[in-house]
């Protein structure tokens, strides 16, 4: 028997920034009821990806995509192994716009903590997550596809630099406050801005990453204000709508430069076609990381040969978790037998009679021996003839 498991999805490699959108699954309304459509799943979705993990029919989360505007032909199915491969090949960095990327190894332990909590785990996706963070981790500690600051973050400055040249003296933009913002201020740090700028819903957020990198802390109703004043915008805000489109840009005497790395997008694209304003997204950033990943690119076939071995791993604790599901049914099953078999017994009686009928059933299939089951009392469709352990 295959292993069940079914992946449903879309990336930046199959759909543009706009499908990926519609795609993307809020954790605190969309997610949840996704889960609950699916019944068991586990949710991966980021800016770059959404996907949809499962065991048995794949229908479902098909359909879920679909009818939130993704075409069939954004989607991308996988079962089996295949499936597994590529949960670990996410979790390790390999799939994502920015080769080894750190982030996506937390956004798949949130995916695996956001299921447990909503009651859709079950073994096989437990265990898959779990190794693929365990992978993750092991990739990163004993290869160097994580080594230097690559992210996107990294990739937003690697494109102003090649925008600017130099950034030293300008007023730069940053909105909204989370890992994604802080990351970019991070990065830029060493690059000498003469003023940062960061607005935040609420002011009390944007003022405490401010203060860390000695910038200015404005509220969202303050945006007008900060775009007459920077040369460069950053936007990474957590928001289900526009917060920045045409009528907020002011004429300016030189050009103002935004770059939306936000999934939903924070700027109208619309920005992008005024005179004054040249805007980039994070479909631009593909074009600007490739320089950043050539050093990985000679760590990938290491951390492909972790992905086997870990897949090897799983298999072997697969085919032993259907070995112990086979006997906990098999026993249960024999249990109820003798139980009919003689009514009047006490339960010690049932137990020794139902353990000594499953015993060289159980023993058979530990030494892998079918001819030690020639005879032995079973119940009919024993679940250890159906046995086969799973093929890579």
């Amino acid at each position: 028997m295959a292993l069940p498991l079914y992946l449903v999805g879309l990336s930046h490699k199959t759909a543009p920034v706009e499908v990926r959108e519609r795609a993307a699954l809020d954790p605190a309304v969309a997610l949840p009821a996704a889960l609950a459509r699916l019944g068991k799943g586990v949710v991966l979705s980021t800016c770059n990806r959404t996907e949809l993990y499962g065991v048995g029919d794949p229908g479902k989360a098909r359909d879920l995509l679909l009818e939130r505007g993704v075409e069939p032909r954004h989607l991308y199915l996988k079962e089996g192994v295949e499936a597994l491969r590529h949960l670990f090949r996410v979790a390790a960095g390999l799939d994502s716009l920015v080769v080894g990327e750190a982030q996506i190894l937390g956004q798949v332990r949130e995916a695996l903590f956001l299921a447990r909590k909503h009651g859709a785990t079950e073994s096989l996706l437990e265990k898959a997550f779990q190794s693929a963070v365990a992978l993750g981790k092991r990739a990163r500690s004993e290869t160097g596809i994580g080594a230097g600051a690559v992210s996107v973050a990294y990739a937003a400055l690697d494109l102003a630099l090649a925008v600017f040249g130099d950034l030293s003296g300008l007023a730069v933009a940053v909105l909204g406050a989370g890992e994604m913002a802080e990351l970019f201020l991070t990065h830029l740090k060493a690059h000498g801005v003469g003023r940062v700028l960061v607005v935040n819903r609420t002011e009390e957020r944007a003022r405490g990453l401010a203060d860390r990198f000695g910038g200015e802390a404005y509220p969202l109703s303050a945006l007008a204000q900060v775009l007459g004043q920077a040369d460069l915008v950053v936007a990474s805000a957590a928001a289900n709508r526009y917060l920045v489109g045409p009528e907020d840009l002011p004429r300016r005497p030189k050009p103002l430069f935004l770059i939306d790395i936000a999934l939903p997008r924070n700027i109208d694209p619309r920005v992008g076609r005024l005179p004054h304003a040249y805007l980039y997204n994070l479909d631009d950033l593909k074009r600007v990381v490739e320089k950043n990943v050539e050093a990985r690119r000679g760590e990938v076939p290491k951390v492909e040969a972790l992905v086997e071995k870990a897949i090897a791993d799983y298999l072997e604790w697969y085919a032993g978790h259907r070995v112990r599901e086979a006997i906990k049914a098999l026993e249960e099953r024999i249990f109820r037998e003798v139980a009919q078999e003689f009514p009047q017994g006490d339960p010690a009686l049932w137990y020794k009679e139902a353990g000594r009928r499953a015993h060289p059933w159980i023993l058979a299939l530990k030494l892998g021996s079918r001819k030690l089951l020639q005879g032995a009392p079973c119940p009919r469709e024993c679940p250890l003839l159906a046995f086969r352990p799973p093929r890579p």
